[in-house]
């Protein structure tokens, strides 16, 4: 009765034993591969229960996940062997879990290795074929798109998507930085010293032009005010020969005293006349001269 107590309690447990190894789990951010004998018999890309025959058939889970991989201080070269240190940035994942088995056993660390080198030699030769404008410009997007489709078409023969690449930094090395420091520098004084120099040419064209515009409008001015009061004088001088035919006593007598105002203007002016000088009409008694032989007109205060 033990006997067969024990031998039933042998045959429970291998048959929990043979269940337990019957069946495994695909979690969803996973994939398996099952192999018979070390031969691939099945992959399994869906998640959920599935069964195996036990001892026969072993699972290798391949992570599903988007795998970020880092790829720092890369040395590339342009066009003009100047020399970069370049930071880039890996997204991938596993698409074909067969292949990826059959070319890197599926191991993460051997991927790693491998796309690294294909973004290495991608970088290489997208970077060859620019100039330092060309590599420091708008341009990086361009690059980025060629880089992630040459490493994209090799990765696939690794069972590899290559989801995405990105440049995070591009450097120049120590003294190819000085170097491009010291052409800038040269490039923008020469730019500034051309912009100072059509900076005072323009200044010394608009001084000129305002210059002519000031003699020609100071020019135009003089010959408006001339030919005003060359008509104002035309208009005075008809006014006065118009009055001078209505009353040609009272002209003379105006004129005369006009030139006494003149004639007597500085208090130290002294006269020695004839009084009866025709100057001195309008000085004697009812408009006859005064009968002095000598007279003396000191101005009046």
């Amino acid at each position: 009765m033990s006997f067969f107590r024990n031998t039933l309690g042998f045959l429970l447990a291998a048959v929990a034993l043979v269940a337990y190894l019957s069946y495994f789990i695909v979690d969803e951010r996973e994939k398996a591969i099952v192999q018979r004998f070390g031969e691939i018999s099945r992959t399994v890309e869906e998640p959920g229960l599935y069964f195996k025959i036990p001892f026969a058939e072993s699972i290798t889970p391949v992570d599903d996940r988007i795998i970020l991989w880092e790829n720092n201080n890369r040395t590339v070269q342009d066009k003009d062997s100047q020399v970069y240190i370049v930071d880039a940035i890996t997204l991938a994942r596993i698409k074909n879990v067969r292949l990826f088995r059959e070319t890197l056993g599926a191991n993460l660390e051997q991927a790693e290795v491998r796309i690294g080198a294909l973004l290495d030699a991608a970088l290489r030769q997208t970077y060859g074929r620019r100039s330092f404008d060309q590599v420091l410009s708008s341009d990086r997007a361009t690059m980025m798109d060629e880089i992630s489709k040459q490493v994209h078409s090799e990765a696939e023969q690794l069972g590899i998507e290559i989801v995405d690449v990105r440049i995070r930094k591009t450097d120049l090395s120590g003294a190819v930085l000085a170097d491009t420091h010291n052409r800038m520098r040269s490039e923008r004084n020469a730019l500034a010293t051309d912009i100072r120099s059509r900076g005072e040419a323009f200044r010394t064209r608009m001084n000129a032009e305002t210059d002519r515009l000031f003699i020609e409008k100071t020019a135009t001015a003089r010959k408006q005010s001339e030919i005003i009061r060359g008509e104002g004088d035309a208009d005075r001088n008809r006014i006065f020969a118009a009055a001078f035919e209505q009353d040609p006593e009272f002209f003379g007598f105006y004129r005369s005293m006009q030139a006494y105002q003149k004639a007597l203007a500085n208090r130290d002016t002294t006269l020695v006349l004839n009084p009866a000088t025709e100057f001195f009409k309008y000085f004697g008694a009812g408009g006859q001269p005064a009968g002095k032989s000598q007279l003396q007109v000191p101005q009046s205060p």
